[in-house]
């Protein structure tokens, strides 16, 4: 049995390419692992706050003298927190927005990027990550084509994602896309060929 958390980051509710390529990674990994259990966090309903100076306050005051203020502020971050390390396998819904992920996927992940708690920096100076022996997929989806050509170098979904969850810890990443979306003579099979590339190791 495996523990799965969809992080669903589209406004765009059903009609989302990038939650339907998500929906259709866990159906696989169900399919693999038929008594998986899965935990949805979609940012779109439920939002995240963008850090301030409260809450990034929060995080360097022991909990027995947190103020009512810094308890309530790091509430987001500890339930974020626990959630990620609960879960075995992430499955990431990040649509292209201006060529990065949307604002309240990185205001999540900025929740979740705690030191001393996720990621330490040791000894020598090298960061390491506490979210170990997980596994992550993640679920993009774009007008243009980024996975290659001419436009690759404008993808800022993708490398940011493998940098900061490898910062965590989270090195065993697959990425699936649905792109060309706007593209003629591209957009056409585009959706079956982003289900297509499906594998689940």
């Amino acid at each position: 049995m495996k523990k799965i958390l969809h992080i669903i980051s589209s406004p765009r509710g059903e009609a989302s390419i990038s939650k339907k390529l998500g929906d259709a990674i866990i159906e696989k990994i169900k399919t693999k692992y038929p008594d998986s259990i899965v935990k949805e966090r979609n940012l779109a309903t439920g939002h995240f706050p963008h850090l301030d100076e409260l809450q990034i306050g929060s995080w360097f005051v022991p909990s027995k003298s947190h103020s009512d203020e810094q308890a309530a502020a790091i509430k987001y971050s500890e339930e974020a927190i626990a959630e990620m390390q609960e879960a075995d396998i992430y499955v990431i819904g990040a649509p292209f927005y201006n060529f990065a992920i949307p604002s309240t996927l990185k205001a999540y992940l900025d929740h979740i990027a705690r030191p001393g708690i996720t990621f330490r920096y040791n000894e020598e100076g090298k960061p390491e990550g506490y979210l170990k022996n997980k596994k992550a997929y993640i679920a993009t989806a774009s007008s243009g084509v980024y996975s290659a050509g001419e436009f690759q170098s404008f993808d800022f979904v993708s490398p940011y994602l493998k940098f900061l969850l490898g910062f965590l810890g989270i090195t065993d990443i697959s990425i699936f896309r649905v792109e060309g979306l706007r593209i003629d003579g591209v957009k056409e099979t585009a959706y079956e060929k982003g289900i297509a590339s499906i594998e689940i190791d």
